[in-house]
């Protein structure tokens, strides 16, 4: 069932809403940069890791907008999910790529989505990443006729031309299941030699805006969780790319992304090569 919508403002003002905060959040995080930064505990696996700047991170962005929409729903990485009223909801990744933070490797994003409740269940409206070592702000936000629009530093981006599939370069990244990684290393010795390479930079929502602005070609992960996805996606597809999540071979989700024009070629290549359940077609 659907939550009442109440007070649900147009997509670009939660955008502008979601920008706002993720800067506060992106100065935070850059400040603990500046020290020690250690491992506060483990999640799913011992090599899935939180650090202190995750969980501040993070409060400091429900803290932000609860202030300004006491009603709003929060699913984020680190807290717990909050019920609202409003029929908006945050998604929030408040450092996605952690492992890249903890080593000092300057691909990190602060990532705030929102979302309306509606008859098909949550859609997300606007979304704002924002990489916390270089500053660049990626956002998007959907129009009144439901269209998304996307910008890196307030000007238009678009996704490469399409190339074919031997020419694709790759973002990728690794389960932190070791069992899901072997399924994904079986998968990649198939289809890594019909693509031009891969490129595994720790971060899947900047790998998506990596596919909005044309700096990869594509993006094939599975283990991927909502957090991770809800704003980044947004802007790919704004930009112009395709995405869609599948069952992958692990049993996890399987995000694809990629332009348009060579999205199936890539997906009929990454079901083939053993990456979807089986069943996938």
């Amino acid at each position: 069932m659907s939550t009442p919508r109440v007070n649900v403002p147009a997509p670009a003002e939660l955008a502008a809403l979601a920008l706002d905060t993720a800067r506060l959040a992106a100065e935070l995080v850059r400040e603990r940069a500046r020290g020690v930064v250690s491992v506060a505990a483990t999640k799913s696996s011992d090599v899935d890791v939180v650090t202190e700047a995750d969980r501040a991170s993070e409060e400091l962005i429900r803290r932000t907008l609860q202030q300004r929409r006491p009603d709003d729903a929060f699913l984020g990485e680190e807290g717990d999910d909050v019920a609202g009223s409003s029929g908006v909801r945050w998604v929030i990744d408040p450092i996605d790529g952690t492992v890249n933070f903890l080593y000092g490797i300057p691909q990190y994003a602060v990532s705030i989505a929102a979302e309306v409740d509606g008859p098909a269940g949550w859609r997300s409206v606007a979304g704002v990443v924002l990489n916390v070592a270089t500053g660049v702000e990626y956002v998007a936000h959907r129009d009144a006729d439901g269209r998304p629009v996307a910008s890196r530093d307030g000007e238009p981006i678009g996704p490469r031309a399409a190339v074919p599939l031997d020419k694709t370069l790759v973002a990728t990244g690794f389960s932190y299941d070791r069992e899901v990684r072997r399924a994904q290393v079986t998968a990649w010795l198939d289809l890594l030699p019909r693509v031009r390479d891969i490129r595994r930079l720790g971060s899947c929502a900047l790998d998506l805006c990596g596919v909005a602005e044309g700096t990869v070609d594509a993006y094939v992960e599975e283990g991927v969780n909502l957090w991770d996805h809800a704003a980044g996606a947004l802007v790919a597809e704004a930009a112009g790319a395709r995405w869609e999540l599948l069952v992958g071979a692990g049993g996890l989700s399987l995000l694809l992304c990629a332009p348009g024009p060579s999205y199936d070629d890539l997906r009929a290549a990454v079901v083939s090569a053993g990456f979807a359940a089986s069943g996938v077609e």
